[in-house]
């Protein structure tokens, strides 16, 4: 997984954009409209505030990926890391 966050690498290479073509429910649409007016000062555009909420939803499911890897190394070591911290414990003097 590269060491940068994405959404910033995106914002670097911001100025190369592609038009697309998508279909949405309409009520999906009058949802980003509203949105979008009432965060005026941050989207200059619809396409400006989906571009925003997708590098925002990839960023993370990159987030997930990475915590179940995680989990998967702690789950992994289980046995090892509560031995230690029941050593740890027996070190613990009584308040």
């Amino acid at each position: 997984m590269p060491s940068f966050d994405i959404y910033i690498l995106s914002e670097y290479i911001g100025g190369m954009k592609v038009k697309t073509s998508i279909t949405l429910s309409e009520n999906l649409l009058q949802a980003i409209d509203a949105r979008a007016r009432e965060q005026g000062d941050l989207y200059k555009s619809r396409s400006d505030f989906i571009e925003t909420a997708l590098w925002a939803f990839i960023t993370q499911l990159l987030r997930d990926e990475q915590n179940a890897r995680d989990f998967e190394i702690i789950n992994r070591r289980a046995e090892y890391l509560n031995a230690e911290a029941e050593d740890v414990l027996t070190y613990q003097v009584a308040l």
